[in-house]
């Protein structure tokens, strides 16, 4: 689970529920309209821009990025590094019994226990990483959109409170409630675009990069091994990748 994230959103929220408790009357900041307009409107508007599919997939991601631990690049090169040691002692061919969840490292030691040539590792690679960029593209596209459309909405509702409220000068008890719908539902289009649109767009454009890193580290990993698949020496041209106070070397027991 990514700690981080879900930290960041329940503190910002408290935050700012905290806030407006303190300062009195928070009833006044619930305003039914209001979020119909802000939450009823970014909807429509990402279905019109998105296809359901891809909002389905933009929903699944932003879940991910909760109940998923992020895989740290140390990791993977030692888990390289463990492929190494294996592809030593048991030969290339064993790497195809290697069992994993993960699709690219699965199509790794294939290509390892193939003897692939380098150059097709290598245009695998790309092709790959811009496959991988395309889907998180849009994923985090529908987030950025939904980010301006929040805050668009948001001065809907307050053009439409205001067209209420000049209908209403001769009527001072209705005056209040379209004030109300005038101001707050631009709130509501802050709120929701820079407290949550905009940072899960953020943090899914930083999974992108790591998923990225962790490409490069697999390939230049397979390499490697098909060059000199010593444990130790995959070991130092991988850990390049690693901030050096993040290195560590998993020795084999």
């Amino acid at each position: 689970m990514d700690i981080a994230t879900l930290f960041g959103i329940i503190i910002g929220f408290s935050l700012l529920i905290g806030a407006i408790i303190l300062g009195g009357q928070y009833n006044i900041f619930l305003n039914i309209p209001g979020l119909m307009i802000v939450i009823g409107g970014t909807f429509s508007a990402i279905c019109i821009t998105f296809p359901i599919s891809e909002i389905y997939n933009a929903v699944v991601a932003a879940f991910k990025i909760f109940i998923t631990r992020k895989l740290k690049a140390n990791e993977v090169v030692n888990l390289m590094v463990r492929i190494a040691d294996i592809s030593r002692r048991e030969g290339l061919l064993a790497l195809e019994n290697i069992e994993t969840d993960n699709n690219i490292l699965k199509k790794t030691c294939q290509l390892i226990a193939d003897n692939a040539d380098t150059d097709l590792i290598e245009e695998t690679l790309l092709i790959e990483i811009t496959s991988l960029k395309q889907r998180h593209f849009i994923v985090q596209e529908v987030f950025k959109r939904m980010a301006n459309y929040a805050p668009a909405f948001g001065m809907v509702g307050t053009l439409i409170g205001l067209v209420q409220m000049l209908s209403s000068l001769k009527n001072p008890d209705a005056i209040g409630p379209a004030m109300a719908v005038a101001i707050l539902t631009t709130f509501y289009g802050s709120v929701l675009s820079n407290l949550l649109f905009l940072p899960i767009a953020g943090k899914l454009k930083s999974r992108t990069t790591e998923e990225i890193l962790h490409l490069q580290i697999i390939f230049e990993g397979a390499k490697c091994i098909l060059q000199n698949n010593n444990p130790r020496f995959v070991y130092e041209k991988l850990s390049s990748f690693v901030p050096p106070k993040e290195r560590y070397y998993e020795r084999k027991k």
